[in-house]
């Protein structure tokens, strides 16, 4: 019995790991998530009957194991080096200039180089060890010769393979091999985690970059395991077994065994087309969802790369482009305080005018008090203002001469009073945040229906917050429900709105009302749901009668969402003021129920598209909702399970040479409209 409990989990984990990299790396899914955790559950029974039959690579390990006492320093098998800096054309051409000439000495002339071009992500450089195609080690950068080892935190990302596959003719993985690349936190990831950690009174991470290194360094894997971290790889180090002639080749040899590789690194031919590239990825930086501070370009050459060598701690083979500086010095004028949309106060910087990243920057968040009180920042301060992601501006810290004077002004504290209302204020236990807990206060009133008519939400075109602000004033708004109850009589009587333009926001806010369920869900403002919440919840339970009558473990059970979120979600949905907005929206004819097909069903049912470039008509979340309410998924890159490509102007060129090399048809938006109203073409 003991034998085949052995075999079946070795299957187990073999077929886990096998749809994890369809999953994670190549984004192309061959079972659901129903059916993964039915195998994982499987495989959670064997171990807890047979204890020995946990291993360090099993993937009911990456919940997080049991913490460490600290993090122990390891030596690299080989070190990992920093780059040199080129930041303008003249720069990196001189870069080139400098391998010629050494070359020239080595006795080579008038090389051919070839480049790679790769994103320099924003985030923490790590050394894997895998020994016999395990998992072994990961460590930290450290100072280039020594890091610290991190293994435990490690196995919790999802995107890093435990155990390396065999090779595609059979043969096992290496006896060693060193992969390198970066653990970073997208955009989208650190602004969920941000709202989630807000939402439940914890402090806010200042950065992706900072929130992906402290996690990583985290004693406890249980913290890791909840953090949403990502990786890539772009390299091999150390091996053995392992021959590769160029750079490129080793990226394909990752990709191949189960590393994520970004699929816009690209190898060009000639130095000027490796300036167009870098200014390419400068031009596009603001509109990534990860963030990056440069180019790295590398020779693809590996035996030139040898030649070339080293000058110091910098490969004289690779040089990194780095974008102009986002990080001024300015004098903090004043801090106040914004009064969130649940009662949460925001502290906030009043700036002398700076010019960052090419913007003047006159306000930057200051994050929360606790954040605030921690970097020491005082009215008065010369401080450091950083664009982060070259979008919003936030206070760094004070200059390192400002903490040194002697009049500096005394910290900051929170309004014992709330600014907007008056109300007292209130500081729960356990929260980071002081709070106004007057639920009438004006500025929470003001949030909450920005945010019901944002983008995202109702996406109501023509209401932005000077609108919402002025309806409020006028007396014309006082709840969500107020809005589909204006008129172009209301809007005409108030100076600034004409005919015309009252015509339109009324019938703006009209069809609104054919927002998906999900939508209101999002829009309605519940702590602890956003988009994604909002859309899961209106998929599994259909109906807003079905969540006011679901259990907090009901609700619980909705993917993505965990008991205690679903305790405060149904604790929310009890509040008599709650049930009136939804009681009155429903009498609006706003949408509560799910239009569209339970899961795994509908008219594009099985299919899956990917979205590139922007659509003539749609948004990139209409789109998405469209096909998803005919049943298609919607991923983010193309693979060979991808159905179609629907590209818009600017679409991606890496997305679309990809679909050419895998035979998946690229289609216009005319094309993905009709195919969500009929159905794809019949066989034949």
């Amino acid at each position: 019995m003991a034998g085949g409990a052995q075999v079946r989990a070795a299957e187990l984990r073999e077929q886990l790991a096998h749809h994890g990299r369809r999953y994670y790396v190549e984004d192309d899914p061959e079972i659901d998530d129903e059916a993964y955790d039915a195998l994982l559950d499987e495989l959670r029974a064997l171990e807890a009957a047979d204890p020995t039959l946990v291993t360090p690579d099993s993937p009911t390990q990456r919940v997080g194991g049991a913490p460490v006492s600290s993090l122990v320093k390891v030596t690299h098998l080989r070190p990992m080096l920093s780059l040199a800096n080129a930041r303008s054309a003249d720069e990196l051409r001189a870069w080139v200039t400098r391998m010629r000439s050494h070359l020239a000495r080595e006795g080579i002339e008038d090389p051919a180089f070839r480049y790679v071009c790769e994103p320099k992500v924003d985030g923490l450089a790590m050394s894997l060890v895998y020994v016999d195609g395990v998992l072994e080690r990961g460590a930290t950068r450290g100072d280039g010769e020594v890091g610290e080892d991190v293994t435990h935190n490690l196995r919790t990302i999802a995107a890093i393979p435990a155990r390396l596959p065999d090779a595609a003719d059979g043969s096992a993985p290496p006896a060693l091999v060193e992969v390198r690349g970066e653990i970073f936190m997208s955009l989208p990831d650190f602004a969920a985690l941000n709202e989630r950690r807000a939402e439940r009174g914890q402090s806010t991470f200042m950065n992706p970059r900072n929130s992906a290194a402290g996690t990583i360094r985290q004693l406890d894997p249980r913290l890791a395991a909840e953090r949403p971290l990502s990786f890539w790889a772009y390299g091999v180090g150390e091996s053995d077994g392992l021959a590769f002639t160029a750079h490129h080749e080793a990226l394909d040899w990752l990709r191949a065994h189960g590393f994520p590789v970004n699929d816009d690194i690209v190898v060009l031919d000639d130095e000027d087309a490796v300036v167009a590239q870098c200014q390419a990825w400068q031009e596009r930086r603001a509109g990534l969802d990860f963030e990056i501070d440069g180019v790295v370009v590398k020779v693809d050459d590996l035996e030139l790369q040898r030649r070339l060598g080293t000058v110091g701690r910098d490969p004289r083979w690779a040089v990194a482009w780095k974008f102009p500086p986002t990080i001024k010095v300015t004098t903090l004028r004043d801090i106040m305080w914004n009064v969130g949309k649940f009662g949460d106060l925001h502290p906030f910087a009043a700036l002398e005018p700076v010019g960052v990243g090419g913007v003047v920057v006159k306000l930057a968040t200051l994050h929360n008090e606790e954040d605030l009180a921690r970097k020491d920042i005082r009215i008065g301060d010369e401080v450091l203002v950083l664009r982060a992601g070259d979008v919003i501006p936030q206070v760094l810290s004070p200059a390192p001469h400002a903490v040194e004077r002697p009049d500096r002004a005394e910290p900051p504290v929170p309004p014992s009073r709330c600014p907007s209302c008056d109300t007292p204020t209130v500081k729960p236990e356990g929260s980071v945040f002081t709070r106004c807990p007057n639920r009438s206060c004006p500025a929470r009133q003001w949030q909450l229906l920005k945010h019901f008519v944002s983008r995202g939400a109702m996406d109501v075109d023509g209401l932005g917050e000077t609108q919402v602000g002025r309806l409020m004033r006028e007396g014309l708004v006082e709840t969500a429900g107020d809005f589909y109850r204006l008129t172009v009589e209301r809007l005409t009587a108030l100076d600034g709105y004409g005919e015309v333009s009252a015509r339109r926001l009324v019938e703006a806010i009209e069809a609104s009302k054919a927002r998906l369920f999900a939508r209101v869900l999002f829009a309605i403002g519940l702590e602890e749901v956003g988009f994604v919440t909002g859309r899961s919840l209106a998929t599994h339970l259909r109906t807003v009668d079905a969540l006011l009558a679901a259990t907090p473990e009901e609700i619980a059970a909705v993917p993505g969402v965990g008991p205690i979120m679903a305790a405060r979600i149904h604790e929310q949905l009890q509040d008599p003021a709650m049930r009136a907005l939804i009681e009155d929206l429903r009498g609006l004819g706003l949408r509560l129920e799910e239009a569209g097909p339970p899961p795994g069903e509908g008219r594009l049912a099985g299919l899956t598209f990917v979205l590139t470039g922007t659509l003539p008509t749609l948004t990139r979340e209409e789109a998405t909702e469209r096909l998803v309410a005919a049943g298609a998924k919607v991923t983010s890159s193309v693979s060979g399970r991808t159905s179609y490509l629907a590209a818009g102007e600017a679409a991606g060129q890496s997305k679309l040479d990809k679909a050419e090399r895998l035979g998946v048809p690229v289609i216009d938006e005319a094309a993905l409209l009709r195919l969500v109203e009929e159905g794809p073409p019949a066989a034949g």
